[in-house]
């Protein structure tokens, strides 16, 4: 198997973007009948990055940048923490990835955080994601063999969120990425390298409450609005320092509200948007390949024109800021590039859970769209919480996708402690 395969396994055992996958070098042609049909996936390196990690979230239809805060915000909004209600907390998930489409690749999730104590109003955490792939046999190019590896990628966040007021916190994360996909020795002429990249989320969180009248009784809506500027960091490269990718530059923008109806039964809903900050493909020139290459043909054996794919190598920063209107197809592409996540939970006596959600992406763009379903449980000092995916689109590679996630009170630990 040859290093560009691998690297395809790579981007596509992370998004399942099972159309519009980019070689390693971000360039593909498509037809002219391609064009029309606008097909124009945004894909980056490590998009591991942006996979919801915990099984709430995750059966909320991956909405949660305005969440409350747990363990698992130390990805969706580090600024939340500041407004945590426990002192510390733990949280671990599990997730078969693909399970449908290839054995055994997994997605592993570690978060925590605590108070500091001189402050309350402060809170530190920090996390661990590890993905693997299984093992790969490595073959060359006729199918002779070349050994087996396990790829596999992680990331280590540390983060810092402080409340400003009542009704605002900040909050910062500083990460450290590696991705090793073929291993360190040649394989077909091609020494590849492990990718490695830091960067940073810079997060905000307000919260509120509005008074309502409902049935005639005065009732309180809690409110939260959440904004998460995520993964903004250095390119990265699995060859040489002129052939690097971006990372998966992602912002998360949503609102979260909250109903008690009465003592024992409540409600959350959430709404999330979410947009890749990394350039769009734009249309480059139109290049004749007729009669050059017998795999440049159409559906009847035609040699055709193609066009050619390419995007800018900007600085990260710039790039980030053009993804905002740099979509060939003008503003109505670019809206296309916007997900929208919608979730509704219901809880009841603080213990039980049942949740279920909505994510829409353009086609276009990637085409996931699926509905989600969860539930959880809470029990003194342990929680769990589970959610499984439903796609609208058949065979699809996240079909029955499954996340399971135990969360550790420490402050109900110590109380049972001391009792």
């Amino acid at each position: 198997m040859s290093i560009l395969n691998i690297l395809k396994i790579g981007f596509v055992a992370n998004l399942c973007f099972f159309i519009g996958v980019s070689q390693a070098d971000a360039q593909t042609t498509i037809s002219r009948s391609m064009l029309a049909g606008q097909q124009n996936v945004i894909t980056t390196a490590v998009p591991f990055l942006t996979i919801t990690p915990d099984s709430r979230r995750a059966g909320m239809g991956d909405a949660g940048v305005a969440s409350s805060a747990d363990a698992n915000s130390v990805f969706w909004n580090a600024a939340s923490l500041a407004f945590a209600d426990k002192k510390a907390g733990v949280a671990t998930s599990y997730a078969p990835w693909l399970r449908a489409l290839v054995p055994g690749i997994s997605y592993n999730y570690l978060a925590g955080y605590t108070k500091i104590r001189s402050n309350q109003r402060s809170v530190i955490g920090g996390s661990f994601r590890f993905f693997t792939f299984g093992e790969i046999n490595f073959t060359d190019d006729i199918g002779n063999p070349l050994g087996t590896f396990k790829p596999s990628e992680y990331a280590v966040d540390i983060c810092y969120a402080t409340q400003l007021s009542k009704h605002w916190a900040i909050g910062t994360t500083l990460k450290y990425v590696n991705s090793n996909l073929a291993g360190t020795r040649p394989l077909n002429g091609i020494t590849p390298k492990v990718g490695r990249s830091g960067a940073g989320d810079i997060s905000a969180l307000y919260k509120g409450t509005l008074k309502a009248k409902i049935k005639g009784e005065k009732k309180d809506l809690r409110y939260t609005v959440g904004i998460n500027l995520q993964n903004l960091g250095a390119k990265i490269t699995y060859s040489d320092k002129t052939n690097k990718e971006y990372i998966p530059a992602n912002l998360k923008i949503g609102t979260a509200w909250s109903y008690d109806i009465d003592q024992y039964n409540s409600i959350t809903g959430m709404l999330d948007f979410n947009k890749l900050m990394v350039p769009t493909p734009g249309i480059n020139v139109l290049k004749d390949y007729t009669g050059l290459s017998d795999s440049l043909v159409d559906d009847n054996g035609t040699s055709v024109k193609v066009f050619e794919r390419t995007r800018s190598d900007d600085p990260v920063i710039s790039s980030a800021l053009k993804s905002f209107y740099d979509a060939p197809g003008g503003l109505k592409e670019e809206l296309k590039e916007y997900n929208i996540s919608l979730g509704l939970e219901y809880i009841y006596a603080k213990q039980f859970f049942l949740r279920a959600g909505y994510f829409n992406e353009a086609k276009t763009k990637g085409n996931r769209k699926y509905a989600t379903f969860g539930f959880g449980i809470r029990y003194k000092v342990f929680g769990l919480d589970a959610a499984y995916l439903v796609p609208f689109v058949q065979r699809h590679p996240l079909q029955n996708q499954l996340r399971f996630t135990l969360i550790f009170d420490l402050d109900a630990a110590l109380e049972e402690n001391k009792k």
